[in-house]
């Protein structure tokens, strides 16, 4: 993710790590504090029973997500959420509902919330190309904070899977997994620059001498955004660097096109981590730009897939329901913030299905601060007046529930109620103000997932 920062730059990411990682708590008497769940008890009883005949059990089987399926088939961007980036349970039922969508409804793209270069790795191990021999090993360049998020062995499990489906597809027709974030700088940078080595000598030196700009701060993310505060920045070279790789031609064989599209979204991430920086030092909406780029990559990635198979490019997006859902129905929106869900519903219409992912209770990974080793959890119980609290009374340990098509369920999630978001960061003693916000849940997400218990991931290596 995220390189390492002085306690300064930790300040001004804070709206990255409360985005990714909880928000604004609802004011006292609010509707979030009267929700259905806490309300008189019969009419909490109806909504429960309501709900309840609505939901559908997951209990590991073929029919899970039948009806889910369904309704995203259609769908050329589905993007699966989660309440917190360390639980075992949504990267597993995401990695189950990925396979569906890949094997039997076309989708031909996993698009992550992580950063190109480490998961450009992993790209060409699910398509049978690079020397790496496990998807464990390809995750070597999973080295940055967060490290859990996708170093992890439900992550490592399902690039196995990816894997396995791919071997037995022609090179054209296989599943790409991608980074969509926009950290990526340096690494990204070098990239950019081997490819041009191998394919423009001549453009490659141009690049280099580009580059130098962003390599007198020391490959420091914190040092270049603060000579940005003074007008200096690199954001002319960055561009100019894009645009000396987007003119070099675009071969036609798979492996090779690959290359060239690897080497352009390289120099497409430092020109998005350039912005996005300078963007964070400058104290505006670092947010907006995050995640307009990261709907920018989305496309060009589904715009490469169909240029190499002549079928639709059809994505599906894992990151964070503060990400995944619509901030039109969020706290967000009051703060003129907008997201990748958002963004795709603008775009795609019913042809973007989000779905979002909640629990109760169990255990999480996460750091007690920005930059810390991450540790378990116990995660604390729902609060009344949230969601998670009212799905808790349905009765079922696990369950989807479909929202879209559906108004006589959709009119029980309306809200305004509360929500938790639990990021790379949980802060247990103050939940209700970091890790709570309120959302109209039946605008924001096309379906949801549910588990009364979850437990954390388990994360690989040191």
């Amino acid at each position: 993710m995220i390189p390492t920062f002085k306690a300064t730059a930790v300040a001004l990411l804070f709206t990255f790590i409360m985005g990714c990682g909880g928000g604004a708590a609802a004011p006292r008497g609010t509707a979030a504090d009267q929700g259905a769940a806490s309300g008189p008890g019969r009419a909490a009883e109806q909504i429960s029973g309501s709900l309840a005949a609505a939901a559908r059990p997951i209990t590991g089987g073929a029919e899970d997500y039948r009806e889910i399926l369904s309704a995203a088939a259609g769908a050329r961007r589905v993007l699966l959420g989660e309440s917190t980036h360390g639980t075992h349970e949504y990267y597993r039922e995401r990695g189950r509902i990925t396979e569906m969508l890949v094997r039997d409804h076309g989708f031909n793209a996993v698009a992550v919330e992580g950063d190109w270069t480490p998961i450009r790795q992993l790209n060409d191990y699910v398509r049978g190309l690079g020397s790496d021999r496990s998807a464990e090993q390809a995750m070597g360049g999973l080295t940055g904070f967060p490290r859990w998020m996708w170093r992890n062995a439900e992550f490592r499990d399902f690039v196995e899977r990816l894997r396995l489906l791919n071997m037995a597809r022609p090179a054209a027709e296989r599943v790409g997994l991608y980074g969509m974030d926009v950290y990526d700088l340096f690494g990204a940078a070098d990239a950019a620059i081997a490819y041009l080595g191998g394919a423009d000598r001549a453009a490659a030196k141009q690049a280099e001498a580009h580059y130098r700009c962003f390599r007198r701060h020391g490959r420091s993310a914190h040092a270049y955004g603060e000579a940005t505060r003074s007008g200096r920045t690199c954001q002319r070279q960055a561009e100019a660097v894009l645009a000396l790789i987007r003119k070099q031609p675009r071969p036609t064989e798979p492996e090779a096109a690959e290359r060239h599209f690897a080497a352009v979204r390289s120099a497409a991430s430092v020109a998005a981590a350039e912005a996005y920086f300078r963007t964070v030092y400058a104290g505006s909406l670092a947010w907006n730009v995050r995640d307009q780029r990261m709907a920018q990559n989305v496309e060009e990635i589904a715009e490469h897939l169909q240029s190499l198979s002549g079928r639709a490019g059809k994505v599906v997006m894992w990151s964070h329901n503060t990400h995944s859902g619509d901030a039109r129905a969020t706290f967000a929106a009051d703060r003129g913030e907008l997201n990748l869900g958002q963004l795709m519903r603008q775009r795609h219409g019913n042809d973007a299905f989000l779905l979002g992912f909640f629990s109760h209770g169990g255990t999480v990974l996460a750091a007690s601060e920005w930059d810390q080793p991450g540790r378990v959890y116990d995660m604390r119980p729902a609060l009344a007046g949230s969601y998670s609290a009212l799905f808790r009374t349905i009765g079922l340990p696990a369950f989807s529930l479909l929202l879209r098509g559906k108004p006589d369920v959709q009119r029980h999630l309306k809200g305004p109620m509360l929500e938790r978001a639990i990021g790379v960061v949980y802060q247990p003693h103050s939940e209700r103000m970091s890790h709570y916000f309120e959302a109209r849940l039946a605008d924001q997400f096309d379906a949801a997932v549910y588990f009364n218990t979850t437990k954390a991931v388990t994360p690989l290596g040191r």
